[in-house]
């Protein structure tokens, strides 16, 4: 098994802090927004869409600026730091106009910092992009396990006192943007700076890459915000600690599936593991849809872990695997672009086809659409 660089774990640390702090809210925002400010659920899906398209067409922008200027790092520092100083706003103004201001901020730096640090993961592979990317998420995800499981520890002797978890998610992001100094440049051979840019990427770009990009943004129009599986999980078992337990658990999975997922996919190849993720993720949601069982949903958030740990990653490092070097860049910003402007269209008619027709009907929706793309993926046959 191949040595993973120092820097990659640094990467990851920055990643743990950061999620420690976003976790500790992402839970509690939609029960903080439906149960204490009074929003519909078509609301947290318009919230959850602004939030990532927002995030999205940055991502486009700011991979092919760091493609083109050469430099990875300062956007990492940039875009964790400012996610970092609006966590807390909303413990301080606890009004939607806030909770709404604090989000879209927070995804306006992960938006700039997203395909940098993507890219700078990618120089660090030796054909182990997959393990590398695999760690990284599964330290990511460690911050997503004690995020909410420090919110729910605080709910637990201060019930209903969402305010103060919104005030000391800003502890863990403290951590995050000191671990941002320890960020090393690494040099691009050969980037481009023609003003046109994002056209010789485009020019250049594999064939492979562009019915991957095709492929995974038809995807992504069903896959609308994980606030929603919250959200069904508290709907199905009438408990907030419930919901938030099983999104915990789920991360716990994710966390432990990603590394070794990752190696696995760089001795098998990266779209079988892929397939088998999307095809995990149907299932999950065809439960989702037609169970009333609480107990069956700690086995949902399990496979929803070994889905996540077989797709996210997964892909990013599929990507720079058939982009070159001097495009990483470019090649991830555009993905999560398109990928977002998915999510937020899904997550606004998820929650709108929640409001008029119930649950079940968006998860059924989504269960088949994501079929249905897997076995496309499948039988999908490179030129």
């Amino acid at each position: 098994m191949k040595k993973i660089p120092k820097a990659v774990f640094v990467l990851g640390f920055i990643s743990l802090f950061t999620d420690f702090a976003s976790e500790m809210l992402y839970p509690v925002t939609p029960i903080f927004l439906t149960a204490a400010l009074g929003s519909s659920m078509a609301v947290v899906g318009v919230i959850e869409g602004i939030a990532e398209v927002t995030a999205g067409l940055l991502k486009g922008f700011f991979g092919a600026l760091s493609d083109k200027l050469g430099k990875r790092s300062i956007f990492v520092m940039i875009g964790y730091g400012l996610s970092g100083i609006v966590k807390p706003l909303p413990g301080i103004f606890p009004h939607l106009s806030t909770v709404i201001f604090s989000r879209v901020t927070d995804r306006i730096g992960k938006g700039i910092r997203t395909a940098p640090r993507d890219a700078l993961l990618a120089s660090y592979s030796n054909n182990n992009s997959g393990a590398i990317f695999g760690l990284h998420r599964a330290m990511d995800t460690i911050g997503a396990v004690v995020g909410p499981l420090t919110a729910l520890l605080l709910l637990y002797f201060f019930p209903g006192n969402y305010v103060l978890i919104f005030l000391l998610a800003a502890i863990p992001s403290i951590f995050a943007i000191a671990f941002t100094f320890g960020v090393k440049e690494v040099a691009i051979e050969g980037h481009n700076t023609n003003k046109k840019f994002f056209s010789a990427f485009w020019n250049q770009a594999p064939h492979e890459y562009k019915v991957l990009l095709i492929l995974l943004t038809a995807f992504s129009f069903v896959n609308s915000s994980d606030v929603f599986l919250i959200l069904r999980a508290q709907n199905i078992s009438r408990s907030d600690s419930t919901a938030i337990l099983g999104y915990v658990f789920y991360n716990i999975i994710y966390s432990l599936s990603s590394y070794p997922v990752g190696v696995v996919s760089d001795k098998f190849g990266k779209r079988k593991i892929f397939v088998i993720g999307l095809l995990i993720f149907s299932l999950v949601y065809l439960i989702f849809a037609i169970n009333g069982e609480p107990l069956i949903l700690w086995f949902c958030f399990a496979l929803y872990g070994i889905y996540a740990a077989a797709t996210e990653g997964i892909a990013k490092a599929w990507v720079t695997d058939i982009v070159g070097n001097n495009f990483h860049g470019s090649a991830i910003g555009l993905l999560t672009t398109t990928m977002s402007l998915g999510v937020m269209s899904g997550s606004v008619f998820t929650g709108i086809l929640w409001d008029q027709f119930g649950a079940p009907v968006p998860f059924l929706l989504t269960s088949i659409v994501s079929f249905i793309i897997a076995i496309v993926l499948f039988f999908w046959k490179k030129n």
